[in-house]
């Protein structure tokens, strides 16, 4: 039966247990088991794992995760302070600033979320005038209160019913 634990268990993972999200990162370990010739099946075997997966993930006080962007962005000088002020108010994290010929650059980290109209915004702010590029960075925890907001907006926290 401990493909239909791994079963109950992959399942459990993909609905995740924080807003619906599924989880990541995590190794299980089956330390014992035992079976019944009557009573045991399958299914239960995979509702068990389940349930212990969920149990046990809960009490592990999950974090959500969101992808930061790395963002590199130029600008004439005369908007720089505009494009700076825009990168903070996302969230963003100012890494290095400098010119390149007659343009001036920000590299900043940026959580994905908050770069949803970016290139309107930059356009609108610069004259179209200043560009940017966007590549992932890494996976970092959601500050709590926005942790919060999206347990909210997705129907509530755990899933686990421990």
């Amino acid at each position: 039966y401990i493909p239909a634990v791994d079963k109950g268990i992959q399942e459990a993972m993909t609905r995740g247990i924080f807003a619906g999200f599924p989880v990541v990162d995590v190794k299980v370990e089956l330390t014992d088991g035992s079976y019944h010739d009557v009573d045991s099946s399958e299914m239960a075997f995979k509702i068990a794992g389940s349930l212990a997966f969920q149990k046990a993930a809960k009490a592990g006080h999950p974090v959500l995760l969101e992808p930061i962007m790395k963002i590199e962005a130029t600008t004439p000088e005369d908007y720089m302070g505009d494009v700076m002020g825009d990168l903070n108010s996302r969230r963003g994290q100012i890494r290095e600033m400098g010119d390149r010929g007659m343009v001036k650059f920000i590299k900043a980290l940026v959580p994905l979320a908050e770069m949803f109209g970016y290139a309107t915004d930059l356009r609108s702010m610069s004259q179209g005038r200043a560009g940017y590029t966007m590549e992932f960075g890494h996976y970092d925890k959601v500050p709590s209160n926005i942790a919060e907001k999206v347990k909210e907006e997705r129907g509530g926290g755990t899933t686990a019913r421990a």
